[in-house]
């Protein structure tokens, strides 16, 4: 049974007057349809939030921009109250923010609970632990963005009873969806478009949360990864290029998406942290974990991952046009948690990690002086082909930044989420 999405939103009168939803072509091509409802103004202030907490060691410089991104994260809670970021100006710091948070909704619960470890203050723990709480109904909602927005908003909740029966939640409606026929959990109909696609960025996390459904979500979970596999690393006929969305057409089976385009950069980042998720659950084993590994060489081979500039453009096809540091944060995060599976080569992906996320640290955070807030990611891109939010600070972007810095610096390990 498909489950109704959650309720419409319903800004109250203090906040900018709400803009439509919007479904189909017009959004990020990591979903159609984002509830986004306009701006709240506000930056904070210095004093609104503590100090530095602690780092727990590793390198100064990433000591001093985990600082950075999680003081930040305090004056945005400042600035956008129970709404949720979406993406932030780059002049100014202001966020465009959604009602009931849409696919990046656990991208900031889990800034949130980063920011509480970090701080050690119960008000950041309770504010992380409400924001969490307000992800609720995405657990009934048809859409396999589950992943992304209950894990990340929930896995480095560490003794949040409600978190974790969030978490179990969103497991055992993920596993009522999965689609024996075709073999995954489909993209859904929440956030609007062709519910029967597979989509890159429905699996990371999705497949955490099945395979904590027992036995039968395991098997699930399996399935799923490599149904995405299958179609997202495949070559697609003539057509040419692999394409990081499909749509089942009756009568002709999968056929592949134009949008998002076959060089979508991010599409790749979200398939090698899911393989990269997989290859460390204790499940591994029976998701064929060869296979596993030789999607990850082919997605590690992918310009800019293990060598080659550190940031990659958001579409591979116009390598002139934006570039997307959301995606280098995602690779980066993907290469500290597979350098526990690969004792080999393990030095090198972690050397290559922190090399990407120094440079994000060092080229693209914003700094203290300016008309805009310190702690800023920028240089992310929502959605190219649209023109939206192009060189923006992203809130995922933020939260892999973050999770890849608290790894190098102790606090906690990317593997923990």
């Amino acid at each position: 049974m498909t489950a109704a999405g959650p309720a419409p939103n319903r800004p109250s009168s203090h906040r900018a007057p709400a803009r439509p939803d919007r479904h189909g072509s017009g959004m990020s091509a990591d979903v159609r349809g984002a509830d986004v409802t306009g701006a709240r103004q506000g930056q904070g202030l210095a004093g609104d939030h503590p100090g530095p907490g602690p780092t727990g060691g590793g390198p100064g410089w990433a000591g001093d921009a985990l600082a950075a991104v999680l003081n930040r994260v305090a004056v945005t809670r400042a600035a956008v109250g129970e709404r949720f970021p979406l993406f932030a100006d780059p002049a100014t710091g202001l966020w465009t923010t959604t009602a009931r948070g849409s696919w990046t909704g656990g991208f900031w619960a889990g800034l949130l609970w980063l920011r509480a470890g970090w701080s050690g203050s119960a008000e950041d723990r309770s504010a992380a632990a409400g924001c969490t709480r307000r992800l609720a109904p995405w657990a009934d909602a048809d859409t396999a963005t589950r992943g992304l927005i209950l894990w990340y908003g929930t896995a480095l909740a560490a003794g949040d009873r409600e978190a974790a029966a969030l978490r179990r939640r969103g497991a055992r409606a993920c596993l009522a969806d999965a689609d024996p026929g075709l073999g995954l959990v489909p993209w859904g109909s929440a956030l609007g478009g062709n519910r029967l696609q597979a989509r890159a960025d429905g699996v990371p996390g999705t497949v955490q949360l099945l395979a904590a459904a027992g036995p039968e979500g395991v098997r699930a979970a399996g399935d799923h990864l490599h149904r995405h596999l299958d179609l997202c690393l495949a070559r697609a006929g003539e057509s040419g290029g692999a394409y990081p969305a499909w749509r089942v057409t009756p009568g002709a089976g999968w056929q592949p998406c134009a949008e998002p385009p076959p060089g979508w950069s991010r599409g790749r980042s979200w398939l090698l942290l899911a393989v990269a998720d997989a290859l460390l659950n204790p499940a591994a084993a029976a998701w064929r974990p060869d296979r596993l590994r030789g999607a990850a060489e082919e997605l590690l081979a992918t310009p800019g991952v293990l060598d080659g500039p550190f940031v990659p453009p958001a579409d591979s096809a116009h390598p002139d046009g934006p570039c997307d540091t959301s995606a280098a944060a995602v690779n980066a995060v993907a290469l500290l948690k597979l350098a526990h599976t690969d004792t080999g080569r393990a030095e090198r992906l972690r050397r290559r990690a922190a090399a990407i996320l120094r440079h994000l640290a060092e080229t693209h955070l914003s700094g203290e002086g300016g008309a805009r807030p310190a702690g800023m990611l920028l240089d992310g891109c929502y959605d190219a082909r649209e023109g939206t939010a192009v060189r923006h600070e992203l809130i995922w972007g933020d939260f892999f930044l973050a999770l890849g810095l608290a790894t190098l610096t102790g606090l906690t390990d990317a593997t923990e989420a």
